[in-house]
């Protein structure tokens, strides 16, 4: 997985740009948490309840047709709790209050979703692909044979056009 470092940079330029958050969390999707800014707050029991809202709302857009899950927002008397999908194998979960806009809340959370959607899944396929390289025995490609190339003489252009308009007549 990605390095807890940078996640936890990623949280903490979203809570630098939406203030109203309260948290934020990066969880696997098996429940464990990857990085957590989320002062006054269990972030395991959070991360734990992520990951059981999660498989219903996959279930839900399934069942609906809706396709791959995307990102589900909980409204609270006291504020917000919106969870996104962050790759195939983390979900980000932002913690906010009432008054945040939640356009923002929005737009930002899925930015940043995304980019720690592209850390997790870049350093889990790294391994995969190390893997891969070690696996396949370096091959030299065969040398290419020269052959000489030879110009043909083309025949000459002709001056002489034909007129390629065509007339009717009524």
């Amino acid at each position: 997985m990605a390095s807890e470092a940078e996640i936890l940079d990623e949280l903490r330029r979203l809570r630098a740009r939406v203030p109203q958050l309260t948290g934020a969390l990066t969880a696997g999707v098996d429940g464990l948490v990857l990085a957590q800014d989320t002062p006054g707050i269990e972030p395991e029991r959070v991360a734990a309840l992520t990951v059981t809202a999660l498989g219903v709302a996959v279930r839900m857009a399934d069942a609906t047709g809706q396709g791959d899950f995307r990102e589900l927002l909980v409204r609270g008397v006291y504020g917000y709790v919106a969870t996104y999908a962050a790759g195939r194998g983390a979900v980000l979960t932002v913690l906010a209050q009432d008054r945040v806009n939640v356009g923002r809340l929005l737009l930002e959370g899925r930015r940043t979703g995304a980019r720690i959607g592209e850390l997790v899944d870049a350093e889990a396929a790294a391994p995969a692909e190390a893997a891969e390289r070690a696996d396949a025995a370096p091959v030299k490609a065969p040398a290419k044979a020269t052959t000489a190339r030879t110009r043909t003489a083309r025949a000459p252009r002709t001056t002489a056009t034909t007129n390629a308009r065509t007339t009717t007549e009524s």
